[in-house]
């Protein structure tokens, strides 16, 4: 899990989204909790990791596992 927040923002950037647009589509009103996890400073939330599954069209194993990449990561 402690590639959550580099895949969370490799998915982000490639969908053009900044931190704050990425922020408002998943529901949350301050940006400051998702870009700490994007820099590893804080651990996602069960609740965040559904959400950007969903948002994102990935599976929570994806995002959670290190072992597994995302879709075109190799």
């Amino acid at each position: 899990m402690q590639r959550f927040g580099e895949k969370l923002r490799t998915l982000r950037t490639r969908r053009g989204m900044t931190v704050r647009e990425l922020t408002k589509a998943l529901g949350y009103t301050g940006y400051g909790y998702i870009h700490a996890v994007e820099l590893g400073k804080n651990k996602p939330t069960a609740e965040l990791a559904l959400k950007v599954a969903l948002f994102f069209d990935v599976t929570t194993d994806q995002l959670l596992r290190d072992d597994l990449e995302l879709d075109g990561d190799g």
